[in-house]
């Protein structure tokens, strides 16, 4: 009796999730975490929701404020990740947390208009047939508002590619700001890509079939607090998630990303080569050794800036990584050597297939091991 009375008393005591997720990804934006979730308080009066913010390990204490909220209001979380980089990956995280039935994503620098909540949750309750509403820049009555021109001129020119490649249907599909279905999302999140700043676009070139999307238009607003986090190597990271849609399948895009600089660092050598031997006449051998680890050191950065950007070393890392990567890559080269040669001497292959097939063989195992030993994830 005193089980069944307690039990009873159990079941009287739970409440109803919330009806909608706000996913705020964080890097380093401790001055805006307590403007934010103001402004959601203030904007989502009369709505039960919860606040996510997966934050990237900030050094700023960015986490720690949003733990002081949490310990007050029951739907502010934070899900603090270690080791782990990307906001594409962040909202990802975030929304794999929540059960609520509708998830929202806004950045933390209040740029997106926290006012539209309310607006997109409402298309979702009364259009059932509506799966994704997006805060849209290029829908009419959209702005940019302040942003360079310079990164304007770049979104524009993103936002035409992602829509040629992909046919994504959207007039913004770069736009950090939406709201989606929670059965929507899940049935795209096994085939995501996960990669970069951009998620939606993500999502819509994801899904296994054409979604029902409408967008909202609002204006892009200044940064609150803090540093903007964009650079040149966003841009890589967006076509390679342009890579991974289009031709990941069936080729590892870090792969490509290998390839395509080990091809840089291939003419960085003959480049250096020549200008040993011809600038400061050099003999073959020490030309070739300097050409060599010119290479080696140029391949090492740019794939630890670019390619690996997600596990990118640093500090004692970085020169531990490097020497890692130099040893890796003579084995590779040795390796070139003796697969070229074996084919020349003994199929009687053209010489431009022999040295073809080494090459391959070099960059796999470069790839191959290096992407275990070099980068490991830590």
């Amino acid at each position: 009796m005193t089980d069944a009375v307690s039990m009873d008393e159990t079941r009287n005591a739970t409440t109803p999730g919330p009806e909608l997720t706000v996913v705020v990804p964080t890097c380093n934006e401790h001055d805006n975490v307590r403007p934010v979730y103001d402004a959601l308080c203030y904007a989502l009066r009369g709505v039960d929701w919860e606040a996510i913010f997966v934050d990237d390990d900030s050094r700023d204490g960015t986490a720690a404020a949003v733990c002081l909220i949490a310990n007050s209001d029951r739907r502010v979380r934070c899900i603090q990740r270690i080791g782990r980089r990307g906001l594409a990956s962040a909202c990802v995280e975030g929304i794999l947390a929540s059960s609520a039935p509708n998830i929202a994503v806004m950045d933390a620098d209040l740029q997106h208009d926290e006012r539209l909540l309310s607006d997109m949750l409402r298309v979702l309750k009364t259009e059932p047939t509506v799966e994704v509403v997006v805060g849209s820049r290029y829908a009419e009555k959209g702005d940019m508002g302040s942003m360079s021109r310079h990164r304007l001129w770049l979104s524009r020119i993103a936002t035409i590619i992602g829509r040629k490649i992909l046919r994504v249907p959207v007039a913004d599909p770069m736009s950090g700001f939406f709201m989606i279905r929670r059965e929507v999302f899940q049935a795209s999140a096994r085939r995501l890509s996960n990669i970069g700043f951009k998620i939606l676009i993500d999502i819509l070139a994801s899904s296994p079939r054409p979604l029902q999307i409408v967008e909202i238009p609002f204006q892009f607003r200044s940064r609150h607090s803090g540093v903007s986090k964009f650079d040149a190597l966003i841009g890589w990271e967006y076509l390679t998630l342009l890579a991974d849609k289009t031709v990941g399948h069936i080729v590892p895009t870090r792969f490509v990303g290998f390839a395509l600089i080990g091809g840089l660092g291939l003419l960085v050598h003959l480049v250096v080569l020549w200008l040993c031997l011809n600038i400061t006449h050099l003999a073959f051998a020490p030309s070739q050794a300097t050409a060599t680890g010119v290479a080696i050191i140029g391949n090492f950065v740019l794939n630890n800036s670019l390619t690996y950007r997600d596990h990118r070393l640093v500090g004692w890392d970085f020169a531990w990584g490097l020497l890692s990567f130099a040893l890796i890559c003579s084995f590779g080269a040795i390796a070139n050597v003796g697969i070229a040669t074996l084919l020349f001497a003994q199929q009687h292959s053209y010489w431009w297939v022999a040295g073809i097939a080494g090459a391959a063989m070099s960059l796999v195992w470069n790839y191959a091991v290096t992407s275990v030993l070099t980068w490991r994830s830590r």
